[in-house]
């Protein structure tokens, strides 16, 4: 898929949506297909396809660095912080109609019922303004959790290029959510048509602009900031998985947003 084809998915992604699933397969079968690292010379077992994955983290930095790093700094200076908060609003709230979906997968009707709460109500303002009491109140799922709760192995790490950090199951869980979420082929007036065009564009720039600090210590202060991001992945998305297969939350950090920057907002 080429540079500006991307682009106009990130413009438009209600037209490209065949597009985007076309390119996430792609791009799992091209990391399955490059050649394996020996497990001797690997720095994790899980990583079977460091070399490609190095690369395709090397290619996300040079995107960060020239685009997305650029772009939320001048995010930060110009949209008042009750802007920010709002945006940010919104976009939990593009989200919650996956939550309720799989939440019901999961047997978890209670938090289903919430996140269809919260969304209805919310949406009379299009997610802007939380007009429920406690926001908090719903718990993200997202369909990789849900083949976690149906016992799907996690498969190998996988280094996506746009999209970052992955596992096998959780590229596949995306891939579910972006076709499954009424969000993306929502047909309403013409603001909220601009607010959908724009929502993936927005989502980068103002999650890179609420992870500066954490993601700019990974990118300049790390010896192997490859090494730590795998590793911060695997943290974040292990107390996500841990809360739905019931294990103990040993494995959660203080990193809960890490991986939320690289998911595709639903």
């Amino acid at each position: 898929m080429l540079a500006y084809d991307w682009i106009e998915m990130l413009l438009n992604p209600t037209r490209s949506m065949l597009g985007f699933i076309i390119g996430l397969l792609s791009t799992a079968f091209l990391q399955s297909a490059c050649s394996s690292v020996p497990e001797t010379q690997r720095t994790d077992q899980r990583d079977p396809y460091e070399g490609a994955n190095r690369g395709a983290f090397a290619f996300n930095m040079e995107l960060d660095t020239h685009v997305l790093e650029p772009a939320a700094n001048a995010y930060k200076r110009t949209i008042p912080k009750t802007g920010q908060h709002a945006i940010a609003n919104h976009l939990n709230w593009t989200g919650l109609p996956a939550t309720t979906l799989n939440s019901t997968l999961q047997g978890r009707y209670e938090n289903a019922g919430v996140a269809f709460l919260h969304f209805a109500v919310n949406g009379l303002t299009l997610g802007l303004a939380e007009l429920t009491e406690d926001p908090k109140a719903v718990n993200s799922q997202d369909f990789g959790q849900t083949l976690a709760h149906l016992n799907v192995p996690e498969g190998n790490f996988l280094m996506v290029p746009f999209l970052g950090p992955n596992t096998s199951r959780s590229l596949t869980g995306k891939v579910a959510d972006t076709m499954t979420n009424p969000m993306s082929f929502l047909k309403a007036g013409e603001a909220a048509q601009t607010m959908q065009s724009l929502r993936p564009t927005v989502a980068a720039v103002s999650s890179r602009a609420k992870m500066s600090k954490a993601l700019d210590d990974i990118k300049y202060n790390s010896l192997d900031p490859y090494a730590r991001t795998r590793s911060l992945y695997y943290q974040s998305r292990a107390g996500r998985i841990n809360a739905v297969v019931g294990k103990p939350n040993n494995n959660q950090t203080n990193d809960d947003q890490f991986e939320s920057f690289f998911e595709d907002p639903s």
